[in-house]
């Protein structure tokens, strides 16, 4: 299940994380948001062991979304102990393969990082 952020802190207490954080950009009328949504659940739990899920809706959040340069929607963007780590913004219609790829190289990265630390 991904979390609904409502609050800025709580976006910012999520992606403070150890384990990565997947920040989803979306918004209530973006049909590419809207065409991804039969299959998240699915890519969701194939990756649940390795990485969170949160999802912003990128209306509610204006200020944030110009900082974070969140242009596109729907945007991923991978964080660990709040400092991004990959992010995956395009205008262009994402595909499940596109996304699954996306999150296989971030959990890759993330797990390169915290083996580097220890």
């Amino acid at each position: 299940m991904m979390k609904q952020i409502k609050e800025e802190d709580e976006f910012y207490s999520a992606i403070a994380a150890k384990k990565p954080t997947v920040a989803l950009f979306k918004t209530t009328w973006c049909p590419d948001c809207h065409y991804i949504d039969p299959f998240m659940p699915e890519v969701m739990k194939k990756y649940e062991d390795r990485l969170s899920f949160i999802q912003l809706d990128r209306d509610d959040f204006p200020e944030l979304c110009t900082q974070l340069n969140i242009l596109g929607i729907p945007s991923f963007i991978v964080f660990a102990e709040g400092k991004e780590l990959t992010r995956f913004v395009s205008k262009l219609r994402k595909t499940r393969e596109e996304i699954e790829g996306f999150l296989e190289k971030s959990a890759v990265v993330a797990e390169t990082l915290a083996g580097m630390k220890e």
